[in-house]
């Protein structure tokens, strides 16, 4: 297996649904495949959005169970998160009360700082021994979270861009989120058109980075990526330069 100059996460497959790409995994054994293969091809983690039968991402308890069961079957010991996203459960206190009673849990999660109630959530989460993933999203959620309680606490700070943000905006909120003193390692990534820019800016900035489905269906030459394990082999192959 490559091992990439920096840290690398896979994002298999996000709020995509399967008409954006015939790869894109849904069901557990398929997110189990394209674990195991992003894993060989590189990336030192997965990133996940468990799905129900029709493709839209769910905080189910026996969906998530189930994704992470499988996943963890095909590769035990690779470091497994999954969303918390709000637009899968449109209501705070709901979504609190969902993933209290996730019975089986995964390594971390991503939070989404600007959604409501993700502050109760992120402690909810730190009680339950799992990792917090805090998504920063514009300088309004940096400052809010930088001056947090959970700042200290958190597992990853993930800086994510959107496909029009460059790497300027990029370093105004890094500069925001170290002015926390957290020691969570920083991931920088994009979306679509941002994606690879960003990813070689995270090489530059010596920071954590990631790619799958979730954040491209394109190769770096512009070409449709066949699948999860092309897009983090062709990012390896990036940083490596």
């Amino acid at each position: 297996m490559p091992t990439p100059p920096v840290y690398v996460q896979a994002c298999i497959n996000g709020a995509r649904t399967p008409d954006a790409h015939p790869g894109l995994p849904v069901t557990p054994e398929q997110l189990a495949a394209a674990a195991v293969a992003a894993h060989e091809a590189g990336a030192q983690s997965v990133h996940l959005h468990p799905k129900d039968a029709g493709g839209a991402d769910s905080l189910d308890p026996e969906i998530v169970g189930a994704a992470i069961t499988a996943v963890r079957h095909a590769a035990p010991g690779l470091p497994l998160g999954v969303t918390t996203g709000y637009w899968a459960l449109p209501d705070a206190q709901r979504r609190l009360r969902t993933v209290e009673s996730w019975s089986v849990l995964p390594d971390f999660t991503s939070l989404n700082w600007h959604e409501p109630g993700s502050p109760e959530l992120a402690q909810l989460l730190l009680g339950k021994g799992v990792g917090v993933e805090v998504g920063i999203f514009h300088a309004e959620a940096a400052e809010s979270w930088a001056a947090s309680a959970v700042a200290p606490h958190c597992l990853r700070v993930m800086i994510e861009l959107q496909a029009d943000e460059d790497a300027a905006t990029a370093d105004t909120l890094l500069d925001i989120v170290r002015s926390a003193g957290s020691p969570a390692p920083v991931l920088l990534h994009g979306l679509d058109e941002s994606c690879w820019p960003l990813l070689q800016h995270a090489g530059v900035r010596n920071l954590q980075t990631r790619i799958g489905l979730e954040d491209t269906l394109l190769l770096p030459d512009g070409s449709p990526a066949p699948d999860n394990a092309a897009l983090v082999a062709a990012a390896v192959g990036l940083l490596s330069r």
